[in-house]
């Protein structure tokens, strides 16, 4: 990254937690031993502050630096169907578009699922705790769990305990597009 990019940043990001934390630039000189007038110009982007200058006020904020010195995410992400690699199964049957997967402090994963004819998919237990919620968009699908059979058709949803055997099978004429949440407990 451009160190330009990691001032302007970092400008953002002091900001924005000393506004959240409702500080005032005298507060922050306080707690950090940096000048309000050096401060002020960081947080316009016209500093070019020493590491040690960010090491000092990440300790004062007591934040880590890495909160200071990385984009954050935004509060809104697209995610386009050609930037999502699938996961093919079933000698291409199947295809699975993680459009969602797992990260910290998020207790779920999202997919998009397209089954077509004839296509099955085997599926080994989940862990303890975990559930399954599908919706069909368009075809059917028998979901079996255990020894249980279920005909979900567009339209419809399911839920289920994941952490027991469970299967797909393309059921219909025309391929199956469904949605799926596996939702993982605490």
């Amino acid at each position: 990254m451009v160190k330009n990019q990691v001032n302007t940043i970092l400008a953002q990001n002091l900001k924005s937690i000393r506004e959240e934390r409702k500080l005032s630039l005298d507060k922050v000189a306080e707690l950090t031993g940096i000048s309000k007038t050096m401060l002020g110009q960081i947080e316009r982007g016209v500093s070019n502050p020493t590491i040690a200058t960010v090491w000092k006020i990440a300790n004062g904020l007591k934040t880590s630096f890495t909160s200071l010195i990385h984009e954050q995410a935004s509060d809104t992400l697209l995610v386009k169907r050609s930037d999502v690699q699938p996961w093919i199964e079933d000698n291409g049957k199947i295809r699975i578009y993680p459009h969602f997967p797992f990260e910290d402090g998020r207790h779920f994963e999202m997919y998009m699922m397209e089954m077509d004819l004839e296509a099955d998919l085997q599926a080994e237990p989940h862990i303890e705790g975990s559930e399954e919620f599908i919706t069909v968009f368009e075809g059917e699908v028998v979901i079996r769990i255990e020894e249980e059979e279920y005909m979900v058709r567009a339209g419809e949803s399911i839920r289920f305990r994941a952490n027991r055997p469970h299967a797909y099978q393309h059921s219909g004429a025309v391929t199956t597009k469904m949605s799926m949440v596996i939702h993982y407990s605490k």
